[in-house]
């Protein structure tokens, strides 16, 4: 699959490897700003407790 893609990317090798690292960036952006915080929220709701609740 890597090879793949590898081939697919136009230009020279130094092109290809700045064009995957811009892609690898906008995947993690997507993945940390949207992605995790909505499985976080899904998976693990929002439910206020407290240990020992002395005032």
């Amino acid at each position: 699959m890597y090879a793949a893609l590898w081939r697919v990317l136009p230009g020279p090798w130094w092109v290809r490897v700045l064009i995957l690292i811009v892609l690898a960036a906008i995947i993690l952006y997507l993945l940390f700003y949207y992605a995790f915080p909505w499985v976080f929220q899904t998976l693990w709701p929002n439910e206020e407790s407290t240990v020992g609740g002395g005032g």
